[in-house]
């Protein structure tokens, strides 16, 4: 079978060099076009341009030389061209007799490929494939011309990553949300333009827009095509403080970063997690199936082997208190991509009543904000369990819980006294399925808030933290126990800590004792 070199793996692959040639060709076509292309689209170009320069290159090989067909008569000094070798050409540097009973008489020519020699067989009679082969170029090319489509589809991604490698070092190149372009083609946009951008994302109360939304109040270049003033602005827009695109990659869009909520702009001191030393050899099995289960944000979670399209969470006291939802690793697998913003702005939908709102993921926080008034409107409590499902649009999300009828139970309060928490046994009314374990009430939140000051400015152990929760929970409780979930749930209601340190603790500490099944009491003195 006839095949060229760009039909080869390696040619796309480990062999593949990204020329000037190859560069000039891709600027030429931003010229011609004037339009911003994607990695795909200057993938594709270019395969175009190598499949065409390669048959153009064979084209000349093959006027210049002869096709090689073992049947056919050859002389000394004639140049060749063979197909079974990748199209290799050589020279005959000789001629002899050959025989074999099978073949009978035939002559066996010496072919010099630069300092290598081979032999063939030429004057056979017998049948051979390669006396198949068409001298008509046009049906040689169309047997071997290969799909460009195809070649994408199967080595794509290592050519976009060569060509973005070269891309990357060109001073002219340019990249920005997902499309490449040329930087000296781009429109001018004035510093008139970005004020009226200002103007237009105040009105939509900070945004999010489109360049393409912004466009028509802009009154910007009207004469070129949309797709380069579209990507001009947005070059623009990029590089001004003024304005945050907010977008997953390939979806740019605007934000103003002074209307942006403070959560956005700056991980709340709550929500903030300094890294505690532990001995993780200590967990036990059943604790750290606990942790898994539990899904804590800064947790280390076992890697699942495809993103998720559902995610429950348990909701933690710090992150009602604020508003927001955390994000540990399964549920930022589910996020879409987004190298080219810092703060991506995403819609939820609310699973009670259908109705969309905006959620902010605050990825090196690690949590999502702008669920205050999800929260409030349901009335749901610490311990809540929540689902964060997929949609089939990348950037929509439903986040729901599973709601009944609201009864009255018997929930624990936390009550703030002398610098530190009580805990009392109240009456609430709940709409919500919820964990038992870990379900807690505040309703003093200023006094919440001082106690966990208080915990943050005396830089209180986690051991003297436990040592105050763990006897008033379990006092609550008639075999005086206390589970290592609710230990977790009250921990962080004065101090932000995953389960692991917590856990840990209390394994290594000789003032707590495992009473077995996850319960945990003071030892006896």
């Amino acid at each position: 079978m006839l095949q060229l070199p760009i039909q080869t793996a390696a040619y796309w692959t480990t062999d593949l060099k990204i020329t000037r040639a190859d560069i000039e060709a891709i600027f030429a076509r931003f010229l011609e076009t004037e339009q911003p292309l994607t990695a795909r689209e200057v993938a594709l170009f270019f395969i175009k341009q190598r499949i065409a320069a390669e048959q153009d290159k064979l084209r000349k090989q093959l006027a210049n030389a002869t096709l090689f067909q073992p049947s056919k008569h050859y002389e000394v000094g004639q140049e060749l061209i063979f197909p079974a070798l990748n199209f290799a050409s050589g020279k005959v540097v000789g001629v002899r007799r050959g025989y074999n009973p099978d073949y009978g008489e035939f002559n066996v020519i010496e072919v010099a490929f630069g300092e290598k020699r081979r032999e063939f067989a030429a004057d056979l009679r017998a049948p051979h494939p390669l006396n198949d082969v068409s001298h008509d170029l046009n049906a040689l090319f169309s047997a071997v011309q290969p799909s460009p489509e195809a070649i994408f589809e199967r080595y794509g991604e290592s050519i976009i990553e060569a060509l973005e490698a070269r891309l990357v070092d060109e001073p002219d190149a340019i990249f920005m949300g997902g499309f490449w372009f040329v930087r000296s083609l781009l429109a001018q946009v004035s510093v008139a333009h970005l004020h009226l951008a200002e103007a237009v994302l105040d009105l939509r109360e900070g945004g999010p827009a489109t360049a393409e939304e912004l466009l028509p109040d802009l009154d910007f270049a009207p004469e070129l095509p949309l797709p380069l003033r579209a990507f001009s602005l947005n070059v623009a827009l990029s590089q001004d403080e003024r304005f945050d695109n907010v977008g997953a990659d390939g979806d740019v869009r605007w934000f103003l970063r002074r209307l942006e909520p403070p959560e956005v702009l700056q991980i709340p001191p709550r929500l903030e997690y300094q890294p505690l030393a532990y001995d993780e050899r200590l967990l036990t099995p059943e604790l750290r199936e606990l942790e898994i289960e539990l899904g804590d944000e800064f947790s280390e979670l076992p890697p699942l082997a495809k993103p998720p399209r559902e995610v429950r969470i348990r909701l933690i006291y710090p992150h009602r208190r604020m508003g927001t939802l955390p994000m540990n690793a399964y549920l930022e697998a589910m996020l879409p991509l987004a190298t080219e913003a810092r703060r991506l702005l995403i819609t939820l939908i609310d699973g009670q009543t259908s109705e969309p709102f905006n959620a902010w993921v605050v990825r090196e926080g690690r949590y999502l904000c702008g669920l205050s008034d999800f929260y409030r409107r349901h009335k749901l409590p610490i311990g809540v369990h929540l689902t964060f499902r997929a949609t089939e649009h990348p950037s929509r999300f439903v986040l729901s819980f599973k709601a009944h009828r609201p009864r009255t139970e018997y929930i624990r309060l936390a009550i703030p006294s002398g610098g530190k928490l009580r805990f009392e046994n109240f009456k609430r009314s709940i709409g919500a399925e919820y964990d038992e374990l870990m379900i807690l009430g505040a309703e003093d939140i200023d006094g919440v808030d001082q106690v966990w000051a208080a915990t943050r400015n005396r830089g209180r152990s986690l051991s003297d933290i436990l040592s105050d929760l763990l006897p008033e929970l379990a006092r609550l409780m008639p075999q005086q126990t206390v589970h290592a979930k609710t230990l977790y749930s009250a921990v962080n209601i004065v101090r932000r800590c995953p389960p692991a340190p917590i856990f840990a603790t209390l394994l290594s500490r000789p003032e707590f004792e495992s009473v077995g099944n996850g319960y945990w009491r003071m030892a006896s003195a």
